[in-house]
């Protein structure tokens, strides 16, 4: 059988890249795989180290060339730098997003088309094909399991050099087919926490990366001082629990403000927004549109989508506004818009 091309597969150690792989390898293409180095933090390496040994292994299993590329240097930079500098403000930052943008799709991809390879995959649960002259990112089949969402940064140019063989499965039929050829990964948890940060401890996190954590006022709406707070970094907006305030009521981190350093706390009903504005914008499976777009939206990975129209603003940015009010929008995470199954773009919440 005539091989398809070549792909070079992101293998992480789990078993999704490694059903990539073997989902792809089946299809006839001609595969090899590489895991990046990009951990240098006191705690993730040898974690990091763990899952390229047991990428390794994944690859031998599969009879297929396995290499590792160094990128600590630019995911310290693009990724982790920029996650303290955006906490650090008051946003609420999403580094996946920033590591598929900059690492995973931007110097990996370089780098694989470099070495010969027609093709990137990885093992994300989301779909790319071509409609009417243009690339399209949809939402992976199994709604559960989607992660379109973090994928809305992509280009054209990336998404014509992009494999999905897991978008059409849900994780029980991969993690059966895995195991079905015998793969000691098969049964492996799915990672929960950002990569450098594996204790899921932000605020030592920062405090390891030098950022300064300085106390300041909790506020309510009117500027009355409820108490004070260990930093901004160590909350985040629709936050109830480790507040450590009384204030007759239940209340709810609603914002935080660098310039004052203070974090406002409030009742439930004052998360609620109907509008946002965003930045950094990406349109992707449709071009920027010229008037109102009919959308579905949501800030959250693990949000449903709600209906909104999206408008492009005369300065770039982007503007959502939804049918229904939405809770905890959050600084820093990403508005991603979908027209039917199609990521159609989005952009950092501001």
């Amino acid at each position: 059988m005539a091989k398809k091309g070549t792909v070079a597969v992101a293998m992480s150690g789990g078993v999704d890249s490694a059903a990539a792989a073997l989902l792809l390898a089946e299809a006839g293409y001609d595969v090899w795989g590489v895991t990046l180095r990009l951990q240098s933090c006191p705690g993730a390496v040898e974690t990091a180290e763990a899952e390229i040994d047991s990428a390794r292994r994944a690859a031998e299993a599969l009879g297929i060339p396995h290499r590792v590329l160094d990128l600590r240097e630019r995911f310290r930079t693009a990724v982790m730098d920029r996650f303290v500098s955006e906490y650090l403000a008051g946003r609420t930052p999403n580094p996946c997003v920033d590591c598929n943008r900059e690492i995973k799709f931007g110097a990996l991809l370089d780098w694989v088309l470099e070495q010969g390879a027609d093709f990137l995959s990885t093992g994300h649960y989301a779909r790319v094909d071509r409609a009417e002259g243009r690339w399209r990112l949809l939402r992976g089949a199994d709604r559960r399991k989607d992660q379109s969402y973090v994928l809305y940064q992509l280009t054209q140019r990336q998404l014509s050099h992009l494999l999905l063989p897991l978008g059409d499965y849900d994780k029980p039929a991969i993690r059966q087919m895995v195991e079905a050829r015998g793969l000691a990964n098969a049964r492996k948890a799915d990672s929960q926490d950002i990569c450098f940060i594996p204790d899921g401890d932000y605020a030592a996190f920062l405090a390891a990366s030098g950022a300064e954590l300085v106390p300041g006022d909790f506020v309510d709406e009117a500027g009355r001082v409820l108490g004070r707070h260990r930093g901004l970094p160590c909350y985040t907006p629709g936050q109830r629990k480790g507040l450590g305030v009384s204030a007759g009521e239940p209340v709810y981190v609603l914002r935080k403000e660098a310039a004052g350093n203070r974090i406002i706390l409030g009742p439930d009903s004052a998360l609620y927004t109907a509008e946002l504005t965003a930045e950094r914008v990406n349109w992707l499976s449709v071009p920027a549109p010229e008037g109102p777009l009919a959308v579905t939206a949501k800030t959250r990975y693990t949000q449903r989508e709600a209906a909104a129209t999206a408008e492009v603003l005369p300065d770039g940015r982007l503007r959502v506004t939804f049918a229904e009010p939405q809770r905890a929008v959050t600084a820093g995470q990403a508005v991603v818009l979908y027209v039917g199954e199609a990521v159609a773009g989005g952009g950092t919440i501001c």
